[in-house]
């Protein structure tokens, strides 16, 4: 299984990214193959209104956008989510999770949280995760008026490269390494770049009285510790409290277990060797993994004698299969976070 995250250093920003669909079952973001249109694809920018003109300033400088863009390109891994959930359908995406061989739609574009912003829209995808960048081939085909690549690790060069084929937004300008800023940071940059900065911090704001109020309902997990991990290269791989996934954790009311920041010296995430399952000895413990991979670790047997596990304090919960929480909560997306927090809560109940 591959591990997502959301910050990660450079040596593993891609595998980070794709962590988010591989430690968590599927796989990487690595993404399915190309995209087809089964109707054709307009966006609707124009008709969703916004304050033009606007300058967004970002990493690599400042760009203006004079007018609504009709024919956005998602060059982040999840951007296209932000840009969805502003009542925009970008023309061209990242592929986060690859596709199961010969099934279609792309299983990106049928989330339960995205599917019906899609609808029967089809887009092309301009990058598969693990690959070296974005196809700069199909971004011009796509004669994009707007690129967006906040949740990205383009560097200068492909930020100068794309912006020849179109105006492009790069990530927040105190985002010091790709991945590393707040969603909410994220979500209110992609906002402005679209000329909708007021409907943008609606919406991060209606997540954050969301988590209040699963905090205000369950008092209880104040009282507790827990940890979100995986399965990976046949060991348990906690995530950490600086992780979105820890962050979700914690954002429900739950203690994190501060430890195994400790160890995962400024990785998201770390791989425990046998003696320190310790680790994740804690109260409640959310299982992010597919069925395979959860079935190994029911047979793991250091992992099958913790307490919490013998008390039945375990959440099981899929990443790109079924219900698809995992992938929810490793996206941590406007779109994704309302359903994740209510399949979270509910899963510790």
């Amino acid at each position: 299984m591959l591990l997502h995250r959301t910050t990660v250093t450079t040596t593993v920003r891609r595998f980070a990214a794709a962590l988010s669909a591989a430690i968590l079952g599927a796989g990487l973001i690595t993404g399915c193959g190309s995209g087809s249109t089964d109707q054709p694809i307009t966006n609707t920018a124009a008709t969703a209104g916004g304050a033009f003109p606007v300058t967004v300033e970002h990493a690599f400088g400042s760009t203006q956008i004079a007018q609504a863009p009709q024919r956005v390109v998602s060059v982040g891994y999840t951007d296209d989510q932000a840009i969805l959930a502003l009542g925009v359908k970008p023309v061209g995406m990242v592929d986060q999770y690859p596709n199961p061989p010969g099934k279609t739609p792309d299983v990106n574009t049928q989330w339960p949280w995205v599917k019906d912003k899609w609808g029967q829209t089809r887009p092309e995808v301009v990058m598969n995760n693990g690959d070296s960048g974005p196809n700069y081939e199909k971004i011009a085909a796509l004669r994009p008026d707007l690129i967006i690549a906040v949740y990205s690790e383009i560097d200068q060069a492909a930020y100068d490269r794309l912006s020849k084929i179109a105006p492009t937004v790069g990530r927040t300008k105190g985002e010091a390494e790709p991945f590393s800023a707040p969603w909410q940071d994220n979500a209110v940059h992609i906002a402005k770049a679209l000329g909708k900065a007021d409907e943008g911090a609606k919406l991060v704001k209606d997540i954050q009285d969301k988590l209040e109020a699963a905090r205000k309902a369950h008092p209880e997990f104040a009282q507790r510790t827990a940890v979100a991990v995986s399965w990976y290269k046949n060991s348990v791989a906690p995530f950490t409290t600086t992780d979105v996934r820890g962050r979700l954790v914690s954002g429900i009311g739950f203690k994190g277990a501060a430890e195994i920041d400790k160890i995962a010296g400024g990785s998201f995430y770390t791989v425990l060797s046998p003696e320190r399952i310790d680790l994740i000895d804690v109260d409640r413990i959310f299982v992010i993994a597919d069925q395979a991979d959860q079935e190994a670790l029911k047979k793991f047997e250091l992992f099958a004698n913790l307490p919490a596990v013998k008390d039945g304090k375990v959440s099981f919960l899929l990443d790109s299969e079924g219900p698809a929480v995992g992938a929810a909560m490793s996206q941590s997306t406007l779109l994704s976070l309302p359903y994740a927090i209510d399949e979270l809560v509910k899963s510790a109940g």
